[in-house]
C-alpha cells in the first residue's frame, strides 16, 4: 500500500520543536510559503514561540514547553495555514538583492569548464547563463551564515562530485542540483568550484553576524581576476565589493 502524504503538514520535533512541511522535495513555491509562512509567524509573535528557522520546503519553530503544548501550537498552526494560499503568497518584505562581484573560472575557480560540460554548455555560456541568474537564499545552514541559493535552470541540475575537493577558501561560489552554494569558510566539499569572491557570509565582528537573510535574491556578476584584487585590498567591512538596493514589494 502506497502512503500519500498530504502538505502543508504539521509535525512535532523532539521535546520542543513543530516543524511545518510544504513539500516532500524543494521547490520555488514550497520555498516561497516556507520563507512566507515563518515570517507571518514571526509578526504574530505567537505566545510560547521563542525562535523560528526557514529551511528549503518548511519553517520551523522553537517552543517554550512551559508555556505552550504541541498540541495547542499544532492547533493554532494549522488554522494559520488556513487562511491563504501560501504556495502563491509574496515573498516577505525587507529583502535586499545583492550584486556580488565574482571571478568565473581561472585558477581561483577551476571547475568551471568541468560544470559547463556537464551542463551541456561551453564555458562561455555557461557564465553569461549563471550570472543573469538572479537567485534567492532558499535557507542558511551547515556552516554559520552560509546560504543555498536557488533556483538555477534545469541546465545546472548537475550532481555532486563522486570525490571531495579538499577545500575551497572563503567566497567560494560552487554548484550543484540547480543551486549555488557561497561559502562562509574554508572546507572540503563535494560541489563544483566555478567562482570566487571576497563577500564574507559570516561577520563575527559585526552586529549583523549574517550578512544575508532568507528570501534575499543575489546576482553575481563577472568581474576580472584585477579587479577581486582590488577588492580584497579594500575589504574592511568585509562585503567584497557587493552593493545591495531594498525590494520593492
Amino acid at each position: 500500500m502506497t502512503l500519500t502524504l498530504s502538505y502543508p503538514m504539521v509535525r512535532n520535533v523532539g521535546f520542543d520543536g513543530v516543524l511545518v512541511t510544504f513539500a516532500e522535495t524543494m521547490s520555488d513555491p514550497a520555498n516561497r510559503a516556507a520563507l512566507s509562512f515563518r515570517a507571518e509567524v514571526e509578526r504574530l509573535d505567537l505566545d510560547g514561540v521563542l525562535e523560528t528557522s526557514a529551511t528549503l520546503g518548511s519553517a520551523y519553530l522553537r517552543l517554550d514547553p512551559a508555556r505552550v503544548t504541541h498540541a495547542d501550537m499544532a492547533g493554532t498552526l494549522k488554522e494559520l495555514l488556513k487562511t491563504r494560499d501560501w504556495y502563491n503568497t509574496p515573498l516577505p518584505s525587507g529583502r535586499k538583492l545583492w550584486r556580488v562581484p565574482t571571478v568565473y573560472g581561472t585558477d581561483l575557480a577551476p571547475q568551471l569548464e568541468d560544470a559547463a560540460q556537464a551542463a551541456g554548455l561551453s564555458p562561455t555560456e555557461a557564465v553569461r547563463r549563471l550570472s543573469h541568474s538572479k537567485v534567492r537564499v532558499l535557507t542558511i545552514g551547515f556552516a554559520p551564515g552560509q546560504p543555498y541559493l536557488g533556483p538555477l535552470g534545469p541546465e545546472f541540475n548537475i550532481p555532486r562530485l563522486q570525490d571531495l575537493t579538499p577545500m575551497v577558501p572563503e567566497g567560494a561560489l560552487v554548484l550543484a542540483i540547480s543551486q549555488f552554494v557561497l561559502f562562509s569558510g574554508p572546507t572540503p566539499t563535494g560541489w563544483r568550484h566555478i567562482g570566487q569572491t571576497a563577500f564574507r557570509c559570516f561577520r563575527p565582528d559585526m552586529t549583523e553576524t549574517f550578512t544575508l537573510a532568507p528570501g534575499d535574491e543575489l546576482l553575481f556578476e563577472p568581474v576580472s581576476r584585477d579587479d577581486l584584487e582590488r577588492i580584497r585590498a579594500n575589504n574592511d567591512d568585509g562585503l567584497g565589493g557587493a552593493t545591495f538596493q531594498e525590494i520593492t514589494p
